[in-house]
C-alpha cells in the first residue's frame, strides 16, 4: 500500500513538487512569474488529482485484486481516493514555502505532522487492527494540510497569487520536464518494488517478504531525516548557484558535515540492530537481523549518489536524469531477481548495494569534471 500510495500521489501533482520549489525559489522576487508558475501549478495539479481520485474510487476492486489479491481491502482505495485532494493540496503549499526557503515553517510543519500521524495510527490500529494501519497509511499524508493551512493562510498574498488569468502554456511545458522525470523514481520504482516484494513470495516466502519491508521501514525512518534536508535545502540552494566552484564547494561541505554523521548513526544501527528489531517489531522478525549489514551499506552510497544527482532537478539535466534512472531502476529489478535467486531474501539487500554502487560511479563520471577537474574560469557557469 506505501507503494503504490507513492505512485498515486506523484501522479496526481504530476511529480512537479521540485518544479515548484525551484521556480519559485528563481522567481520569488518577480510578482509575475511567480504568479504564473503558482497559478499554473495549482490548476494543473487539481485536474490531476480529480481524475487520479475519480479512477481510483471507481477502480477500487480491481485494484485490491491486484494489490492485496486474496485480502478484501477494496473500501481502503476509496478512502485514498477521498484523501488524495487533501494531499495534493499539502504538497503544493508545501513546495512554495520550500521554495521561499522558510525552513524554520517546514520543519516545525512536519514535527506536528509526525506526532499527528503517530497518535492517529495508534488510535486506528487500537481499534481496527490491520484496517486500522492501513487506514492510517492512506490519510495520514493527507491530515498534515490541516498544520500546513494554517501556515498558508496566514500569508494572504501567496492565496491573492492563484489566478486563472496567469495560467501559462510555457508553464505548462516547463513542468511537464518535471512530470517525466518524477515518473520513474516516483512512479515507476515503487510499481518494481511491489514487483519485487512478489517475486519474493512467491520463490522465497512470505515471511522473508515481511523481513524485507521490515528493512524498508527501518531505511525509511532514518532516511527520512536526511531527504528533509536535501528537498528543504540541497534543491533550492542548487538551484540558485550559478558557478561550478559554488557546486562543488556544497556538495563537499554536505560530505565532509553530514556525511560522517550519516556513518556513525548506520554503524549504531548496524550494532545495535537485535535491540531495534525487537523494539520497533517483535522477536519474531530476528531473521531480519541478516538484512541489516548490505542494506545500511547500500543507504550510505544511496546518499552519497542523491546529494550530486538533485544537480538534476535543480538545472533540469532532463536526458541525464532519465538515463541514470533508467539505469538504476533496471539494475534494481535485474540484480534483485539475480541475486535473490542465489541468495535468498538477503539477496535482495546484496542487490540494493549493488545498484547504488554501481548509480554513484555513472554519477561520478556525469559530474566529475565538476567535482574534480580544474575548471577554467569560462566554463565557470556550466554545472555538468
Amino acid at each position: 500500500m506505501r507503494n503504490f500510495l507513492s505512485s498515486i500521489h506523484s501522479l496526481a501533482i504530476l511529480g512537479m513538487y521540485n518544479g515548484v520549489v525551484k521556480y519559485v525559489s528563481e522567481f520569488k522576487n518577480n510578482a509575475l512569474e511567480l504568479s504564473k508558475n503558482i497559478s499554473t501549478s495549482f490548476y494543473l495539479g487539481f485536474i490531476a488529482t480529480t481524475l487520479i481520485s475519480v479512477l481510483v474510487y471507481f477502480n477500487a476492486t480491481g485494484l485490491n485484486n491486484w494489490l492485496f489479491r486474496a485480502y478484501d481491502y477494496s473500501y481502503i482505495f476509496k478512502v485514498v481516493a477521498l484523501a488524495l485532494p487533501f494531499y495534493s493540496l499539502n504538497m503544493f503549499c508545501f513546495s512554495i514555502i520550500n521554495g521561499f526557503s522558510k525552513y524554520k515553517i517546514l520543519l516545525v510543519i512536519n514535527i506536528i505532522g509526525q506526532v499527528l500521524g503517530l497518535l492517529i495510527t495508534i488510535i486506528l490500529i487500537w481499534q481496527n487492527n490491520i484496517d486500522g494501519a492501513l487506514i492510517s497509511v492512506v490519510i495520514t499524508p493527507s491530515l498534515i494540510f490541516l498544520i500546513t493551512l494554517v501556515a498558508i493562510v496566514n500569508r494572504k498574498s501567496l492565496v491573492s497569487q492563484i489566478k486563472v488569468s496567469n495560467f501559462s502554456l510555457s508553464v505548462v511545458r516547463k513542468m511537464s520536464v518535471f512530470f517525466l522525470m518524477a515518473l520513474i523514481t516516483a512512479i515507476i520504482l515503487p510499481l518494481v518494488y511491489i514487483i519485487i516484494r512478489n517475486y519474493i513470495i512467491e520463490n522465497v516466502g512470505m515471511k522473508e517478504a515481511g523481513y524485507w519491508e521490515g528493512m524498508n521501514r527501518i531505511s525509511n525512518y532514518y532516511l527520512m531525516f536526511v531527504n528533509s534536508l536535501l528537498a528543504l535545502y540541497i534543491l533550492p540552494r542548487f538551484s540558485e548557484i550559478k558557478k561550478v566552484k559554488e557546486f562543488r564547494k556544497e556538495v563537499f561541505n554536505f560530505y565532509k558535515t553530514l556525511m560522517p554523521v550519516f556513518g556513525l548513526g548506520l554503524l549504531a544501527i548496524y550494532l545495535f540492530r537485535t535491540f531495534i528489531v525487537e523494539i520497533v517489531f517483535s522477536i519474531e522478525f530476528k531473521q531480519m537481523e541478516e538484512l541489516f549489514l548490505w542494506y545500511l551499506l547500500g543507504d550510505f552510497v544511496k546518499v552519497l549518489s542523491i546529494v550530486i544527482a538533485y544537480q538534476f532537478l535543480a538545472k533540469k539535466m532532463f536526458w541525464h536524469y532519465m538515463i541514470t534512472e533508467l539505469f538504476l531502476v533496471g539494475l534494481i529489478y535485474l540484480s534483485s531477481i539475480y541475486f535473490i535467486d542465489l541468495f535468498g531474501v538477503k539477496g535482495v539487500t546484496i542487490a540494493h548495494f549493488v545498484t547504488y554502487l554501481f548509480y554513484f560511479g555513472v554519477i561520478l563520471l556525469i559530474f566529475g569534471t565538476s567535482l574534480f577537474g580544474v575548471i577554467p574560469e569560462e566554463f565557470n557557469d556550466d554545472t555538468n
